[in-house]
């Protein structure tokens, strides 16, 4: 069977493409970093892949806000692809800075014709760059998982964050009760043993500790924690004390390209 293809899409300030092509390619996919000046002059296509991948870093500085100038790129110069490619039932992922870019260009949390949602400074007034513990959304609605990227994870997940703009802040509490009720809440920051926390467990502020969301078919991914940094179990904190095959973020990777591989 072909291996699925995934666009790893990145610019200026990107810094974690090398990572997540590893966490494709490690899943069973076959991925390429791709520049977006290579798509600007046509000299790639988003048709050629089945995954688009928008990783972390700080593109272009995160001039303006995070994530702004890349989103507008995207909305300026590639909405009719990127829309087409939505269409055609394909994968995205946003990571860190990536679900910045998804949000800012309206892709998330989907259905209105422009942003409802953001990514804003911290509460803390500072970069935050550590670990946290995350409750999967199996663990409040198990039978209303729709995020094909997050099926199957453990209630309580391991992840680390690296970011400086990471509040998600909703539209007004019309936009927050839409995604609560249609469940594209994925991913919600919380303490060892799964329960809702303030600072420091959710380490920007988001409202409703939200850390990641989907869009409404569940195939539009975006999350502010980092999968691809914790594949390999040893790349936790402490592995040596732990009985694990796999880090936590892989299963994010692996339900992709499984899905890729029957559906695309």
């Amino acid at each position: 069977m072909p291996k699925p293809k995934v666009c790893v899409l990145r610019s200026s300030g990107t810094n974690c493409d090398e990572e997540t092509a590893f966490a494709f390619n490690k899943a069973g996919a076959e991925a390429e970093l791709l520049h977006i000046n290579r798509f600007i002059g046509k000299e790639k296509d988003f048709k050629d892949f089945q995954i688009l991948a928008l990783p972390g870093g700080f593109t272009y500085g995160d001039d303006i806000a995070a994530g702004r100038i890349f989103a507008n790129e995207l909305k300026t110069k590639f909405s009719d692809d990127i829309r087409e490619f939505v269409a055609q039932g394909r994968l995205v992922i946003g990571i860190c800075n990536g679900f910045q870019i998804l949000v800012k260009a309206g892709l998330l949390p989907g259905g209105a014709a422009g942003q409802e949602c953001s990514l804003i400074i911290n509460d803390s007034g500072k970069f935050e760059d550590r670990w946290v513990y995350l409750e999967s959304s199996v663990v409040r609605r198990p039978s209303s998982v729709k995020c094909i990227w997050t099926k199957n994870l453990p209630e309580v997940i391991y992840l680390p964050v690296a970011h400086g703009e990471g509040k998600f802040v909703a539209g007004g509490k019309g936009v927050l009760n839409r995604l609560k009720k249609n469940s594209q809440i994925t991913l919600r920051y919380c303490d060892e043993r799964g329960r809702p926390a303030g600072y420091p467990y959710n380490p920007n502020g988001s409202e409703d500790n939200i850390a990641g969301i989907c869009d409404i078919t569940g195939r539009i991914f975006g999350l502010m924690p980092h999968p691809e940094r914790h594949v390999d179990f040893y790349q936790m904190p402490g592995w040596t004390g732990k009985k694990k095959k796999q880090g936590d973020g892989f299963m994010i990777f692996k339900n992709a390209v499984l899905y890729a591989r029957k559906q695309l």
